[in-house]
């Protein structure tokens, strides 16, 4: 059996109270040729329970860290290109995959940064400003390599983003709105950071 195009990786924290929202999103999809990996770190609530109902992979950690739940889906990953989701965030429509899937089959990146919707702020324009958050990108797995996030507490984003754009590879921006960054969710790291309890 040949390996799925895409592998979803989603990192979840505590988030039985809206993950599902995120993981609905990519299982009504219309393009099916993808894997849903989630990597639940620390989760003391039913965050596992939820993801068994939607995903391929579930993997049970204890990091603490993003980015190091992000490595391991990396790791676990068979697509040939990735996209990271949020555990909070969503997938604007069912038809994001097919969008994506063709845009890729006719460039043939091996970054392709797409547009999205911030809660509170909107629109956002990839061509204009690159985003760094790494869910506003998908990957091409080959591309990764051994590449990794650091085990940062905080903006391992910005880390692994350096290092990928750092090599020599063909990164395209598309004016493509498909995800929506659920911004300032209370307790999340965005809300914490806007209330002064993250420096």
């Amino acid at each position: 059996m040949s390996n799925p195009f895409f592998s979803v990786i989603v990192p979840a924290h505590n988030s039985a109270g809206y993950i599902e929202k995120g993981l609905h999103s990519i299982r009504q999809q219309s393009f099916k040729d993808y894997e849903l990996i989630v990597v639940c770190d620390r989760c003391t609530d039913n965050t596992a329970g939820i993801a068994l109902n939607y995903a391929d992979k579930v993997m049970i950690r204890d990091y603490g860290l993003d980015g190091l739940a992000r490595n391991a889906g990396i790791d676990a990953a068979e697509g040939q290109y990735i996209l990271f989701m949020d555990d909070d965030d969503w997938f604007l429509h069912e038809f994001v995959f097919h969008q994506l899937a063709a845009r890729i089959g006719e460039t043939s990146p091996d970054i392709l940064l797409f547009s999205f919707i911030w809660k509170t702020r909107g629109y956002t324009n990839q061509l204009r400003n690159r985003v760094i958050a790494v869910w506003a990108k998908c990957w091409r797995r080959d591309a990764i390599g051994s590449t990794r996030f650091p085990d940062t507490p905080y903006w391992s984003d910005v880390g692994f983003d350096r290092q990928m754009f750092s090599k020599p590879l063909c990164a395209e921006r598309w004016d493509m709105p498909i995800y929506y960054y659920n911004y300032l969710r209370e307790g999340s790291i965005s809300w914490r950071q806007a209330h002064g309890e993250i420096k």
